[in-house]
């Protein structure tokens, strides 16, 4: 009996030196987040909505221009020379036209004398304010992940281009408002990124898709609540517009810099676990006991002192992720034309635009449920490429549709377009979150978004085509989003799979994938 007690002994003993390395072993940063970031709890939520207002006032940058350098109404005065249903005002004496409302400030294209100008002077601001936003993102780009953290870049950029939106109305000519135009593309460049990036890194791979479907629908709010602003700015001038929508952006920088948390999942990166720690609990008040009973054990991570510096480089020194960054630009530059090109251009079917603008941000609202649907139940690829192919079928029959002079069926499907557009969007921003590690998200990001600003830098020259061969635009945004969404087949599937910190985690990581799929 003795003999048989001896092995059993030094089987239990050798059983607790294993369990007690494979609980140190696995006692991960990702795992710890996981798991006191598990339930959705209302502190979550608020940071979540604290941080999602900052796409709030972005949106309102974006699309203001579709406004305040509106082509405005005018009527004549002399109807012995003028006619305005047959009339071209470029042809016809001062005197014998006037702007609607007695006012030439409402408009930039009215103040500045640009009524006579060409589509390219007149959409110069807003190609300024695009090629600032690609400028931006390039250099922007080049800071390290590992640098100042995702809440003060978030505070930062947006502070300065609600500071930068202010100064435009004080704009005395055409290239002084163009030259704003630009820096306040430059200084919004990545707002977007940085709040995207802070979110998904707040939450657990069971409520990304949801919790990244918030700040999307604050960014559709700001797009809805500016078309209520300038409907009810309509008889003032076009700066006041710029006034309405950047003090208060101002103002909401205070509670961002105050309230805002950081990412706890950046901190563990920078080797402040007791941070991180802290934002955890103070995130998931419920899981306090949990956090400070692991908070005493050693912690699996790579900080910028034990392990090497990661920056936008390392894109382009490994294969796959240069391979993987390419393929999701290029899909994105395809969703970008039709996603912001599609507004712009829907002022050349004969509706109203204050109408159509907003019949356009409300139809963003349900893709913003449907998403988080497509996420959970169906794979990222086939959801995207399905997607992609509805959305350009709808804008080539928009165009077709306009040519046989069915404007409102075509004006349906401009509907239909904007709508898979901004599926596509809220689909792709969540797989490229899940693709990419933790160094260089923020990097990741930041090209993810150059690519859709990149495609909408385009979208003025494009709509601009409509004038002169109504709604071609739709074909062009149509084609380009089924075409260039094809590109989703070469990219891996990544439903289900945590986040993961480092580079070489992730290479791992999708080796083991691959070789279960094999």
């Amino acid at each position: 009996m003795a003999d048989r007690s001896e092995p059993l002994l030094s089987h239990l003993a050798d059983d607790h030196e294993v369990n007690k390395k494979t609980r140190s072993e696995e006692l991960t940063f990702d795992k710890i987040v996981e798991e006191s970031l598990s339930d959705f709890e209302f502190w979550q939520i608020f940071q979540i909505i604290l941080v999602g207002l900052a796409l709030l006032f972005d949106a309102q940058q974006i699309f203001i221009t579709v406004y305040t350098d509106a082509y405005p109404k005018w009527h004549c005065v002399n109807h012995m020379i003028c006619d305005p249903s047959a009339s071209d005002i470029c042809k016809l004496p001062r005197s014998a036209w006037e702007w609607d409302g007695g006012s030439k400030g409402r408009s930039v294209i009215s103040e500045f004398g640009l009524e006579c100008s060409s589509s390219l002077l007149r959409g110069m601001p807003s190609s300024a304010f695009y090629i600032g936003a690609i400028v931006g993102g390039f250099l922007l780009a080049l800071i390290p992940d590992d640098s100042l953290g995702r809440k003060k870049l978030l505070v930062f950029s947006t502070f300065a281009m609600s500071i930068t939106s202010i100064s435009v109305s004080f704009s005395t000519n055409l290239w002084i408002y163009a030259s704003l135009k630009f820096f306040i593309g430059f200084m919004r460049s990545q707002t977007w990124s940085y709040a995207v990036v802070l979110i998904s890194e707040r939450v657990s791979t069971k409520w990304r898709p949801r919790a990244t479907m918030i700040p999307f629908a604050l960014f559709v709010l700001g797009f809805m609540s500016l078309s209520g602003i300038a409907y009810l700015a309509q008889h003032s001038s076009w700066r006041f517009l710029y006034i309405y929508t950047a003090v208060p952006a101002a103002f909401y920088c205070i509670f961002l810099h105050v309230f805002t948390l950081e990412s706890p999942r950046w901190l563990h990166m920078q080797g402040n676990d007791e941070e991180a720690i802290d934002v955890l609990k103070r995130m998931s008040p419920k899981k306090i006991a949990y956090l400070e009973s692991i908070s005493k054990l050693p912690l699996q991570h790579e900080t910028s002192e034990q392990g090497p510096s990661y920056s936008i480089k390392d894109f382009f020194i490994r294969k796959w992720a240069f391979r993987r960054i390419m393929v999701v630009m290029i899909i994105t530059f395809g969703l970008g034309i039709s996603y912001y090109g599609v507004p712009l251009a829907a002022r050349d079917i004969n509706v109203n635009i204050y109408l159509s603008e907003t019949l356009n941000a409300l139809v963003e609202l349900p893709t913003f449920v449907i998403t988080p649907i497509l996420l959970e139940r169906f794979n990222r690829r086939s959801s995207l490429l399905i997607n992609t192919l509805l959305g350009g079928g709808s804008g080539v029959l928009c165009f077709v549709l306009s040519v046989l002079g069915k404007t409102g069926i075509a004006f349906a499907f401009e509907l239909g377009t904007f709508f898979c557009a901004r599926i596509g969007f809220n689909l792709m921003a969540v797989y490229m979150v899940e693709m990419f590690p933790t160094c260089v998200r923020s990097s990741a990001t930041m090209m993810f978004r150059q690519a859709l600003v990149v495609g909408g830098a385009c979208c003025p020259l494009i709509a601009s085509i409509g004038r002169d061969l109504p709604a071609v635009s739709f074909a062009i945004f149509g084609l380009s989003m089924s075409g260039l969404g094809l590109f989703v087949l070469i990219l891996p599937e990544k439903k289900g799979s945590s986040l993961c910190d480092s580079m070489e985690e992730q290479e791992k990581r999708d080796q083991a994938l691959n070789s279960s799929y094999c």
